[in-house]
């Protein structure tokens, strides 16, 4: 599939019983659901099973879909909300865990590493957005995608998704030099306000 006409040309095979032709939406939309997933979740594991469920559950509700929003758009709105959902339940189990053993809970191996390969004053900055904010970065910055393409996603318009972009690069600029005195410096791309 090369295109958002093949994209939605499959959707509809596969709306009107032809279950094999979701194998290629499978293909296709694998792996960009996978980075925006890892780059929501922080984990890759986490990530892994999080796409595998929202494959799931984009099959079960495909015959609900309808193209008044690109079927990529779609996607990504099922998969924010199941990131979402797992963020909010992971942030209430390290509270209770933290009451009955605060002293006793440690890193595993992979976590450790993983803290090493992310910048301290980038996570503390993107820990300090709200789940709404880090969305709407995660989207602009590391998918790429354009404003139009995330107003679908998060049923917004896209001049209010600029106004926010720009609010929340201040805000992690503003966080990283306070953490480290370090500039946070976009891509060339994301730099534009292409719409």
């Amino acid at each position: 599939m090369r295109d958002t006409k093949q994209v939605e040309a499959v959707v509809e095979q596969v709306q009107k019983g032809d279950r094999e032709q979701y194998a290629c939406i499978v293909d296709y939309f694998q792996q960009p659901i996978y980075r925006y997933c890892c780059r929501l979740l922080g984990n890759r594991q986490d990530a892994e099973d999080a796409v595998q469920d929202i494959l799931v559950k984009a099959y079960q509700s495909i015959r609900g879909y309808k193209p008044d929003v690109s079927f990529s758009a779609w996607l990504y709105r099922i998969a924010g909300n199941h990131c979402f959902n797992l963020l909010r339940r992971r942030r209430l189990q390290g509270h209770i865990l933290r009451i009955f053993r605060p002293d006793t809970i440690t890193a595993s191996a992979e976590q450790q590493l993983e803290a090493r390969l992310f910048s301290p004053a980038l996570e503390s900055a993107l820990a300090q957005l709200s789940l709404e904010e880090r969305n709407i970065l995660m989207l602009r910055v590391f998918e790429e995608l354009t404003f139009q393409e995330m107003g679908q996603i998060l049923s917004s318009s896209p001049n209010a998704l600029h106004k926010r972009m720009e609010r929340i690069k201040r805000k992690v600029r503003e966080t990283m030099q306070t953490e480290e005195g370090i500039p946070w410096n976009e891509p060339e791309s994301i730099a534009g306000t292409k719409i």
